[in-house]
């Protein structure tokens, strides 16, 4: 493919300095009321001089506009517009070539506003900053060491934007260039708040589906400014609407992921009027609000007039649409330069509150377990997303005529259910102290809520109630879906081996090395090891018991020994911690040990007693299955084989066990034996 002729075609300018004018604007008037340069220094520390108070918000908004239109454009070449056979089109290509120069600028910006921080930390004006201090930032502070990966991961989707072609290659890059700007969520406020759970994966929500929301936009404004020839109208009538499904559910996202985040910064209504913070936060919530207006203007009007070739009316609503997304932008800058209501730094902190983001708590029972809860939007949201997403295919199933088992629905409401009991109920709050109860959480979400998750064959549902995709070329989910089915990625996932030694090396290197230590210290590393509980088991059980496609079919009894094999191993894993006398992570037990609860070591040789008693009902269930499913198989096979002999015997021909019988009787011969058939 020829790269594109030199000029202005692909390139989001325009699109970008008009947002550009009006963030500035806005972060400038939000920093002078609500007193956010005043915020940087922190006390008893010199002054770093105007010039970083000043160029710090307006870098860190030069690269969120970046990393925003670089999301936007990566994801509207790879999903949004139709590709030939395994490569993006021509328009696609252009946006990409352009996400990876707007990556490149993105990278100088947060490489940029990582030395700005340091002197703001320090006090220190950018000239008088040395390598080692900036080196050391970068690598042994959380703050410093999101903005180096997120430099990092920048920079890799400006090398993959530059040079890749296929479809699948810029997916991938897509999907990066969302995850590069999260890190920078797990710091600041959000990390310093009193509540992590709450707090750091709600900004992270709110930050991805800002970003998708208003990246896309761009991405379409770009492809317009890239238009060729009267086909380019059609192209973008196609990316608008499958945008505008894109756009709702990113307009969910950011309004429940920033009320939740208000509410843990502000702590009472009474801050929204009465705190400088709570009304940037009213000034959000209005540029919220005036982009759904916006929105559901595009849904009624413009996307029929663009389906009708007339797309002056959607260039005219978008750019006034961008406009506003810019003036959110500015607005969130100022929000993390100005004090909140809700101190993150209090005069007199409680270090189990800094460790855990809540107090210590009461010793268990029943109803504290059950009924003190420790909510997390990720989990929260996975919950309702598969909820919501599993009945509406159902729904869709029975719409159509079509028959779908509702025990399939049982199991898979009743997974979500003990997925969402477990990450947000009173356990999840004793996890954090008592490595018994982190046992018995890993427990459950290793293989109690897999199990049931497997059974309810979401991939199945999916496959059955989403339709092709409608315009020639455009991959919709139904075909994404297919195509990670079908990888070599997921064939080698789910080859018996290697799902069984993924989910043993679950329970070995977490807990006989130190790494359970900082994933139970910070919050995203302990996000990831819930999720990875989930995928390991999910995995596992899917290679034995699951009926979705795409998984390798083995023979039942060969599935019987790989999950006996498994058995044993946990099992062995359970008597090593028993009789082991090193206390696991202590670094992280004893800050936060509770004063009512037994010695560290004691505790300790519960949860091994836990995790070696719990699995015994989960791998029954499953032998259970296993032997059923092996005798399915028989009868199945029995049956075939007597519908052969039939059409035989009707026919005259010989089946196969006839055929069979034939030839042992002509090895008989061969050899000189009597025939076996006598």
């Amino acid at each position: 493919m020829s790269a594109p002729a030199p000029g202005r075609r692909g390139r989001p300018a325009g699109a970008l300095a008009l947002a550009g004018l009006v963030a500035v604007a806005a972060l400038l008037l939000a920093l002078w009321a609500g007193r956010g340069l005043e915020a940087g220094a922190l006390p008893g520390l010199p002054d770093p001089g105007r010039l970083t108070r000043w160029a710090l918000p307006l870098d860190r908004l030069a690269g969120d506009l970046l990393g925003t239109a670089t999301v936007g454009l990566a994801v509207t070449a790879a999903f949004l517009l139709p590709g030939q056979h395994r490569t993006v089109a021509l328009a696609g290509y252009r946006l990409l070539r352009a996400a990876g120069a707007l990556a490149a600028g993105w990278v100088l910006a947060v490489l940029v506003l990582l030395v700005l921080t340091v002197g703001d930390l320090l006090g220190t004006p950018p000239s008088r900053l040395g390598a080692s201090a900036v080196a050391s930032f970068a690598t042994s502070v959380a703050q410093g060491q999101a903005l180096l990966v997120q430099a990092v991961l920048a920079a890799v989707v400006a090398v993959l934007a530059r040079v890749c072609v296929s479809r699948n290659a810029a997916a991938w890059t897509a999907v990066l260039a969302v995850v590069a700007v999260l890190p920078p969520a797990f710091t600041g406020h959000a990390a310093g708040a009193g509540n992590h759970q709450i707090a750091v994966t709600s900004l992270a929500l709110h930050v991805a589906a800002a970003a998708l929301w208003a990246g896309g936009l761009v991405g379409l404004l770009a492809l317009r400014r890239g238009g060729t020839g009267p086909g380019d109208g059609a192209l973008l009538a196609t990316a608008a609407g499958r945008y505008s499904r894109l756009a709702l559910f990113c307009f969910v996202a950011v309004a429940v992921s920033g009320l939740a985040n208000a509410w843990v910064r502000l702590g009472t209504v009474a801050a929204l009027a009465h705190s400088g913070y709570g009304l940037l936060v009213l000034g959000k919530v209005a540029a919220l609000a005036t982009a759904g207006g916006i929105g559901v203007a595009h849904r009624r009007r413009t996307l029929v007039a663009l389906r009708a070739g007339t797309p002056r009316a959607f260039r005219r609503l978008a750019g006034g649409e961008v406009a506003v997304f810019g003036a959110a932008f500015g607005l969130a800058v100022a929000l993390s330069r100005t004090p909140t209501p809700v101190p993150t730094n209090p005069a007199r902190p409680d270090p189990v509150v800094d460790l855990l983001g809540f107090p210590m708590p009461a010793a268990p029972s029943p109803s504290r377990l059950l009924g003190d809860p420790l909510p997390d939007m990720f989990f929260l949201a996975v919950v309702v997303l598969g909820t919501l997403g599993y009945l509406a295919g159902v729904w869709r199933m029975r719409r159509a005529g079509h028959h779908w088992p509702p025990a399939r629905t049982a199991s898979w409401l009743a997974g979500l259910a003990v997925l969402a009991a477990v990450t947000n109920l009173g356990l999840a709050r004793y996890a954090y102290v008592l490595f018994s109860m982190h046992m018995a959480q890993h427990m459950v979400l290793s293989m109690l809520v897999p199990i049931l998750l497997v059974g309810g064959a979401p991939a199945t549902l999916a496959l059955r109630a989403l339709r092709p995709s409608a315009e020639p070329g455009v991959r919709g989910p139904r075909d994404w879906l297919l195509l990670f089915l079908h990888s070599r990625f997921v064939r080698l996932l789910s080859h018996p081996v290697v799902a069984l030694a993924i989910y043993v090396a679950s329970l070995y290197v977490l807990y006989l090395t130190s790494l359970l230590t900082p994933l139970m210290r910070y919050h995203l590393g302990h996000l990831w090891m819930l999720t990875h509980f989930v995928l390991a088991g999910y995995l596992l059980f899917w290679v034995l018991v699951g009926v979705d496609p795409g998984r390798r079919r083995l023979p039942p009894h060969l599935l019987i020994l790989v999950h006996f094999t498994g058995m044993v191993f946990h099992a062995f894993f359970g008597v090593v911690l028993l009789q082991s006398s090193t206390v696991i992570a202590a670094a992280w037990y004893r800050p936060v040990h509770p004063p009512w609860a037994a010695g560290l070591l004691a505790d300790q040789h519960l949860g091994a007693a836990i995790a070696w008693s719990f699995g015994e009902i989960p791998a029954a269930v499953v032998f259970v299955i296993l032997m059923l499913q092996w005798i399915r198989s028989d009868e199945r096979e029995q049956v075939r084989l007597d519908r052969a002999a039939a059409r035989a015997d009707a026919t005259g021909e010989q089946d196969e066990l006839a055929r069979y019988n034939e030839f042992l009787a002509a090895a008989a011969r061969a050899e000189g034996r009597p025939d076996p058939r006598r």
